[in-house]
């Protein structure tokens, strides 16, 4: 039996998007193609016709994350709680579990991979009209967006996130997005360029450069394609102040890279450039092409070329095998490279990767000691870097009022990226008027443990 047409009355949906930043493109990807079909986006779940989860499912806690949001939205298909017809999983967790949640979770009304989610109009449209002959469309991920693809921002106006690529050539032991996203697949230059165009024609005036790995951008295209060429691109973009690197792997930052971002005005003194230890002997086991010595020689030619360049990383604590003499590699490696962030990530194991197979496993208390003590030596670090800009004055981007009292006002400078760094509080404008957007400069007066307090000394 057909379902009627008129399954969708007032084509509305809510979206929660879940993980990364580089999900989160997706989700403005199919919130693009939606709003190009007529969906509205509807303010709470109970409100939608139409709901999508976006999923992750980089580790455990994303995996429980994921599995809790999606129960929570099922209960809206209840007309006593809401008036959900279409109950859609995206994502990680749909491309790794597809069959699973099928199985599982029999209130989904449509699973779509990491590589289909530029269909999802079509499929609401064939649900609709009773032409779908199954829930799950998972494929091996071949798509990445283009400037042509609908895109609807939903960071505030002044801000983006932009993917340079997709999927992940490198086969890192503990890690299972190759399988999630695919072999690398790069944008071209003037792709993303336009579609940096794009963005500065309404307003952004940040733009966040990410993907799987940024180091390994552009290699499966021509020479005309690479790292170098796309930044110098970037610059030339009228209505863009700043531009900022995630993902760049430390063993294939080249001399070219260091020297654009030491002498451009635009491309931020900001590097994330992922660690994961400084034990060669677990770097080894997690197939990381590079040692710790390394590591650090490469964090110096940083310092050294570019002074005062905030840098950001990640690293795994309890990786399998890792021996107390491994971790005191890991924390002394921490202390002498005094990253300004920190990601401290509990190993987790997860089926399907190399290091599942490993042996030891470190116990899970043992694990804890060890994240509590990087995250004390992390702390004392950052307090003490962010000691020194007390006194100076920086360019703030602003971005509204502390979440805690209308009386201050909150923004980033260079070194704070959106949602994961800390914040620049503000308790002087000094007479100014400032508005959301406005890059202003501020002296810093004050130091707290992750963020800090200054005053508008001046308007952009």
């Amino acid at each position: 039996m057909e379902l009627s047409t008129k399954l969708f009355n007032d084509k509305t949906v809510f979206f929660t998007s879940l993980g990364c930043s580089k999900n989160l493109v997706d989700s403005q990807v199919m919130l693009g193609y939606m709003g190009l079909d007529g969906y509205s986006i509807a303010d709470a779940p109970e409100a939608a016709e139409v709901i999508i989860v976006n999923t992750c499912s980089f580790i455990e806690a994303s995996k429980k994350e994921s599995v809790d949001t999606i129960l929570d939205m099922a209960d809206f298909k209840d007309p006593e709680n809401g008036r959900c017809k279409a109950l859609v999983i995206s994502g990680c967790m749909a491309q790794r579990y597809a069959q699973q949640l099928e199985a599982e979770i029999p209130e989904a009304d449509l699973i779509i991979g990491t590589g289909e989610y530029n269909k999802i109009t079509l499929l609401l449209r064939a649900m609709e009209e009773g032409k779908l002959e199954k829930k799950s469309f998972v494929e091996i991920p071949k798509f990445i967006h283009t400037e042509y693809d609908p895109r609807l921002n939903t960071s505030p106006f002044y801000t983006a996130w932009l993917k340079i690529s997709e999927g992940c050539n490198r086969n890192c032991t503990f890690c299972i997005i190759p399988k999630l996203r695919g072999k690398l697949r790069s944008r071209s230059v003037e792709s993303l360029v336009n579609e940096a165009k794009n963005l500065a024609s309404t307003g952004v005036r940040e733009l966040n450069l990410i993907s799987q790995d940024l180091s390994d951008y552009g290699v499966d295209l021509d020479e005309n394609n690479k790292l170098s060429h796309l930044l110098k691109g970037l610059t030339e973009v009228s209505g863009i102040d700043w531009v900022r690197l995630f993902y760049f792997y430390p063993d294939e930052l080249t001399d070219e890279v260091i020297e654009i971002m030491a002498t451009s005005e635009k491309i931020c003194k900001y590097l994330d450039m992922p660690v994961q230890h400084f034990s060669s002997n677990v770097l080894k086991r997690m197939n990381r092409k590079i040692t710790g010595e390394k590591i650090h020689e490469r964090i110096e030619r940083l310092r050294t070329r570019i002074p005062g360049i905030v840098l950001r990383t990640s690293i795994i604590v309890g990786f399998p095998g890792e021996t107390e003499e491994d971790f005191e590699l890991l924390l002394e490696g921490i202390k002498k490279a005094r990253f300004n962030h920190l990601g401290i990530f509990r190993y987790s194991d997860e089926e399907g990767t190399p290091a599942f197979k490993l042996q030891p496993k470190v116990p899970l208390d043992v694990i804890e000691e060890r994240f509590d003590r990087l995250y004390e030596a992390q702390r004392e670090i950052v307090r003490e870097l962010n000691g020194e800009f007390l006194g100076k004055v920086i360019p703030v981007l602003i971005e509204g009022e502390h979440e805690e009292t209308e009386l201050l006002i909150e923004g980033r400078h260079f070194g704070q990226a959106p949602d994961i760094d800390g914040k620049v509080i503000i308790n002087d404008l000094s007479g100014r008027k400032v508005e959301i957007g406005d890059l202003v400069h501020v002296e810093i007066t004050e130091v707290l443990d992750y963020d800090l307090v200054g005053r508008v000394t001046s308007l952009s």
